[in-house]
């Protein structure tokens, strides 16, 4: 996990890390897309060919793991073609252990204030219900649904076992992870988004590729070195009813946001794979993605699409008066808002089209005095015809907003603001202070 804080997006915070999702084992696997709303095609072809020297699948003693991570290892850098720097330590955890040191990252590294202002966010939209508990879904989801992570502070991979063996699932796992080891003694990948809590759209754009990039790796050792007793592992491992109802009863914002980057991020890497093998991977460390939208357009990417910078107002809570402070400024991008819109009422064709003329956004949580509160959102669209799309695709959406809520729009015809609150008053205040109509 990156110092636990480089993979997941807003919900998360600072817990942002390099893990492996079970889920993506089994598309590894099963040589399928998990499910997602998004387009996106199978990361590689289904791991059938003639296994090769495959690692025992039940270790006897520490000695035996050890020769099977080194093998793995091994396996892992001849494939890759990157060359490990600095040994890396291993561990291996039950999930209670997960647990505990998941909830103990979480409750260091992540300020009380930003949960609250992200799950206010996500019940402003209508993405979480009215009692739903930001921190308990995510420790709930992460506990369920990661296999394994890796710690570029501490040079130690993690490998999780709820089995008491070092089998498939354990072995995929460490490929994955032990590719990540290998990213971040190569590339500056992992530390240039160290404590950045404001920019989740650039960072789930640079998880698509890193964990992208693990996931083909892992997918070519499995179908390299892994034994059918291996995938059948993974594929049982992945059919947990456990895992498969926390991840039933979490808002899909959550859930999809988790899968994007071994999903769509791997259908992204293995088309810069197709034009020229690792090395063509190892070209996009020098020139990252910078948006989601580029991840869900390539052809964005090679254009060299930037987003939008897109500014709110630097004085927005001054200007509100007395009390008011803004807990929260974020980037939602194109992937989140397309969650937004098909999970609020919205077709899901028109979802997707209206989403994907977005050229930019900023939004700010707002908070004032006796539990006020405020969304602002700004959004930039590519056309103006891009900005009416989205428009009658949020007059759906908004129907179904935690508060009081309007679309009102910006200067020109490509700006759309949404604005939402706890009340007709504070939405009228917010709308005045921007300057907009209605």
């Amino acid at each position: 996990m990156h110092d636990l804080r480089t993979h997941l997006p807003t919900w998360a915070g600072p817990l942002r890390a390099a893990l492996t999702v079970a889920l993506a084992l089994v598309i590894v696997a099963c040589g399928s897309t998990a499910p997602s709303a998004t387009p996106s095609a199978t990361p590689t072809p289904s791991p059938s060919a003639t296994p090769t020297s495959a690692p025992s699948a039940t270790p006897a003693a520490s000695d035996d793991v050890t020769a099977i991570y080194e093998a793995i290892e091994e396996q892992v850098v001849a494939i890759r073609g990157l060359t490990p720097k600095r040994p890396v330590e291993r561990t291996v955890l039950d999930e209670a252990q997960l647990r505990e040191t998941l909830t103990e990252q979480f409750d260091e590294d992540t300020p009380p204030e930003y949960v609250a202002a992200n799950e206010r966010l996500y019940k402003a939209l209508g993405l979480m219900p009215a009692d739903g508990d930001l921190r308990q879904l995510t420790l709930d989801l992460l506990t369920a649904g990661v296999a394994g992570f890796y710690r570029n502070d501490q040079d130690t991979l993690y490998v999780i076992s709820r089995t008491g063996r070092i089998g498939g699932n354990e072995k995929i796992t460490y490929a994955h992870e032990y590719g990540h080891a290998l990213q971040d003694q190569t590339w500056p990948v992992f530390t240039d988004q160290d404590d950045v809590l404001d920019r989740t759209d650039w960072i789930m754009a640079r998880q698509a590729t890193y964990e992208g990039d693990a996931t083909l790796l892992m997918t070519q050792w499995a179908i390299q070195h892994a034994s059918p007793e291996d995938l059948q592992d993974v594929v049982e491992a992945g059919s947990d009813p456990n895992q498969a109802a926390v991840m039933a009863r979490v808002p899909a914002i959550m859930r999809e946001t988790l899968l994007f980057p071994y999903t769509t991020g791997a259908a992204f890497v293995q088309g810069q794979y197709g034009q020229g093998d690792w090395a063509a991977v190892d070209a996009m460390y020098d020139r990252m993605p910078e948006s989601t939208e580029q991840i869900l357009h390539p052809e964005k990417y090679e254009a060299d699409e930037a987003p939008i910078d897109v500014k709110l107002p630097a004085d927005l809570a001054k200007r509100l008066g007395t009390g008011w402070t803004a807990p929260l400024e974020d980037t939602f991008g194109e992937f989140q808002t397309g969650i937004w819109l098909r999970e609020s009422g919205v077709d899901l064709a028109a979802a997707n089209d209206a989403a994907a003329g977005w050229g930019g956004d900023r939004m700010a949580v707002l908070k004032g005095p006796n539990d006020a509160w405020a969304v602002a959102w700004k959004t930039e669209w590519d056309t103006a015809a891009d900005a009416a799309a989205f428009e009658a695709a949020a007059e759906t959406a908004l129907a179904k907003a935690g508060g009081s809520a309007r679309i009102l729009p910006g200067e020109g015809g490509t700006t759309r603001w949404i604005v939402i609150a706890g009340d007709d008053d504070t939405l009228g205040r917010v709308s005045n202070v921007l300057g907009l109509a209605g």
